[in-house]
């Protein structure tokens, strides 16, 4: 019932669906370019679409109630982005625990422009030895989708360029707050 309600809001929005979701039970999802609140719902509901509940770690600030509430139930895991602490660990060791965990992570980190994307996503993936899939939100085709799965290595530098290479033709909803950086 989920998977054709999200598929039909969709639909009605006029996104199209593209990309095969990947049979491995864990994958950390990068999400980009994330310039909108509406990356999040757009994203959410293509997952779902599929079947799948992916977990997005979302300001602590917003888990207030009852958004909160909807927030955890969409797969919200609050985080606190002014205290030092140990999260690339904690979702590593939530990895080892789980026999089934998606995590989305938005490697820009804000919906702001930045000139360096956040290396986070990438050292969860090889700490917990899972692969990467590139997910993306084109808002000038009205494409949502994911890419090719990949599995990291231990040159974070070759495999951001890689990355970010994925999403160089990629139209955010707000362009002039999205940055692939220096890409050769």
């Amino acid at each position: 019932m989920i998977r054709k309600l999200s598929r039909h809001i969709l639909k009605i929005w006029g996104w199209k669906l593209v990309g095969v979701i990947p049979a491995e039970k864990k994958y950390v999802v990068v999400a980009a370019p994330h310039t909108s609140n509406w990356d999040f719902v757009v994203g959410q509901l293509y997952f779902m679409s599929a079947g799948i509940k992916s977990g997005v770690m979302i300001k602590k600030e917003l888990f207030f109630f009852p958004l909160g509430i909807l927030l955890r139930a969409l797969g919200g895991i609050p985080v606190d982005r002014r205290e030092k602490s140990d999260i690339v660990n904690q979702m590593i060791r939530q990895f080892e625990r789980s026999d089934s965990f998606i995590l989305t992570l938005a490697p820009e980190g804000t919906r702001k422009k930045v000139s360096e994307w956040k290396t986070g996503f990438h050292r969860i993936a090889t700490g917990a030895n899972v692969p990467v899939l590139p997910g993306f939100f084109d808002y000038e085709k009205k494409v949502v989708g994911v890419g090719d799965l990949f599995y990291p290595s231990e040159d974070a530098d070759t495999d951001m360029l890689k990355i970010k290479k994925f999403y160089k033709n990629i139209t955010p909803k707000h362009p002039d707050k999205f940055s692939v950086g220096d890409i050769g």
